[in-house]
């Protein structure tokens, strides 16, 4: 089978090689995948530059998204060959490959209404932006949710969600091309910050209160910015740090506007409660097959243009996820 390993660090095109490696053997409490799919992530590139908080030992294969088909299942194993599946692959045998073998804890079993690239595109966005909206802020019905970087994996599934619970959803983003995605995928409003202030149109569009919920996968001068637009008992979602720099809130201006800021772990939260996930899981394939959600891909790579594809992903110029087809 063929399998992408980082042989070196540096960029991508650098970085990896295309091996012929032996198929792996199932195991007890794993299962034997045939991979259909695998999405990239930003940090597949720092894992390639050794700038990721993981550090495998070299050589090692990239990849933590996949969809496919159980082939063989080891002993003590509850899912079935035959099951199409979702799964989360963990290094140094990442799901850059084109068979795999995981943990049964690992693996999330979809509908054939699913398909491929779509499956594997959704697990980590998805989970992320339902535990930080329903669980961690208590989205309501009604209220305004402000999501930024919209037309990005988080992003744009966070919009979607929003609009699934009956909130009224405003979305920034960069460029043109960017604020028409994010209008696609359902945003009542979606604003360019290259050009406008996104702080005067979300207190213009809410007579003066704000957001009652911010979602923040960028931090920097956004997430101070944020602060000046959100509502009283309003909730600011932490999702990450894409602009660079991790933001400072002094703490009496949460306390006068009596708003909260919110930490979303979502990978810490699913170590420690693990079923959650699945509950989560199973709640995100009904959206599917309801026609709620939808992930939106940027491009379908050939499994020979990970590189390229990792190239294109460095830029920041592309929107929701990229997929990998063996």
């Amino acid at each position: 089978m063929r399998s992408w390993k980082i042989t070196r660090l540096g960029d991508p095109k650098d970085a990896l090689e295309l091996k012929e490696c032996p198929r792996p053997k199932v195991e007890s409490d794993k299962v034997l995948l045939e991979v259909d799919a695998c999405s990239l992530n930003f940090f597949d590139i720092l894992l390639c530059q050794g700038k990721y908080q993981e550090k495998p030992p070299i050589p090692f294969t990239p990849g933590s998204e996949v969809s496919g088909v159980i082939r063989d299942v080891g002993d003590g194993c509850q899912l079935k060959i035959g099951q199409r599946v979702i799964a989360t692959p963990g290094k140094p045998e990442g799901g850059l490959s084109e068979w795999i073998s995981v943990p049964e804890e690992s693996v999330y079993v979809i509908s054939d209404s699913v398909t491929a690239g779509e499956a594997a595109g959704m697990f980590i966005t998805y989970q992320t932006s339902y535990y930080a909206l329903y669980y961690r802020a208590s989205l309501q019905k009604g209220e305004v949710l402000l999501v930024h970087a919209g037309a990005g994996g988080v992003g744009s599934a966070a919009i979607q969600l929003g609009k699934s619970r009956g909130a009224k959803v405003i979305a920034t983003a960069g460029g043109s091309d960017k604020v028409q995605i994010c209008k696609n995928m359902g945003a009542d409003i979606a604003i360019d910050y290259r050009s406008d202030d996104f702080v005067d149109i979300v207190k213009k569009e809410t007579d003066g209160r704000g957001a009652d919920v911010i979602y923040d996968p960028v931090g920097a001068d956004v997430f101070d910015l944020s602060r000046k637009c959100i509502a009283f008992d309003g909730r600011l979602l932490v999702i990450g740090f894409a602009g660079g720099r991790i933001p400072e809130a002094p703490v009496n201006h949460a306390l006068i506007k009596n708003y909260s800021i919110v930490g979303v772990h979502w990978g810490l939260y699913r170590k420690f409660y693990p079923e959650k996930i699945k509950e989560i899981h199973n709640n995100l394939i009904q959206l599917y097959e309801d026609g709620a959600i939808r992930p939106l891909i940027y491009h379908n790579y050939d499994f020979t243009e990970v590189p390229n594809a990792l190239e294109v992903l460095t830029d920041r110029k592309t929107y929701g996820k990229l997929i990998v087809k063996p």
